[in-house]
């Protein structure tokens, strides 16, 4: 599947635009063996792909729950030299000050929306991720208190969990003063619960980038905060997004 997302540009005092192509790869479903209560996209994290996740989602012992998940567009990501990869968004130094690909955000952000807008209404719709995975569902969980993407595009999916395993919060820093100025948003982002995990020796993405940005997002209006930290790296535990979504 195919995202088209507008730039905008000067050139010479004229206004231009180009406009980028996000080839997504395959997704991957995992039925539920029980009761359909909630729907879960799983993200991969850099250079992974939907298909490893899906054998692990298989193994998890949550019968009422369907996983979802997506395969990135391979791309090049400047973190890596350039070298093209399934990829989220770009991305160069992985820390608070880095700089962020919204573009590439905002496009994976519309796509796993819009794989969820089929969903039954009576299920329950979370997403979760690991490490680029993770950050790409955390920034799925500002834009759906926001009520928008970063381009102003609207967000209508109705979120009712996010997990996010060794990743971070993009765009941070400006998160809060965001959310202040509406009071739906302030509404939006008090009641969506968010448990993210990190391990305490995690040498790609820092664990005080985990911690952080769990303290950025309580600081913005998020109330419903766990963040869960793990000796040695992280793993997935099986009953976290169980407990999160209640079924």
């Amino acid at each position: 599947m195919s995202y088209y997302q507008q730039q905008h540009g000067t050139s010479s005092g004229s206004r231009t635009t180009a406009r980028r192509n996000f080839e997504f790869g395959r997704t991957y479903v995992v039925r539920p063996k029980g009761k359909h209560q909630a729907t879960i996209i799983w993200l991969h994290g850099l250079g992974d792909n939907g298909s490893s996740i899906s054998q692990l989602m298989e193994s998890l012992p949550l019968l009422n729950v369907k996983w979802i998940c997506p395969t990135a567009p391979i791309r090049p990501v400047a973190l890596l030299g350039g070298f093209p990869c399934t990829a989220w968004f770009d991305r160069g130094e992985i820390s608070e000050g880095g700089t962020d690909d919204w573009e590439g955000l905002d496009a994976s952000a519309a796509h796993i929306a819009n794989l969820l807008s089929t969903e039954p209404a009576d299920v329950k719709l979370g997403i979760g991720g690991f490490s680029m995975g993770a950050a790409t569902a955390i920034y799925s969980a500002t834009c759906f208190a926001l009520g928008k993407y970063g381009n102003g595009s609207p967000y209508t999916v109705n979120l009712r969990a996010v997990v996010g395993l060794s990743g971070w919060l993009p765009g941070a820093r400006v998160l809060q003063n965001k959310i202040e100025r509406s009071n739906e948003a302030v509404r939006r982002a008090a009641s969506l619960p968010i448990l993210l995990c990190h391990g305490n020796c995690d040498d790609v993405v820092p664990y005080n980038d985990g911690e952080k940005s769990s303290t950025y997002l309580s600081s913005s209006g998020f109330r419903c905060v766990a963040f869960k930290s793990y000796d040695g790296y992280n793993r997935i535990d099986p009953n976290l997004p169980f407990t999160i979504l209640d079924i």
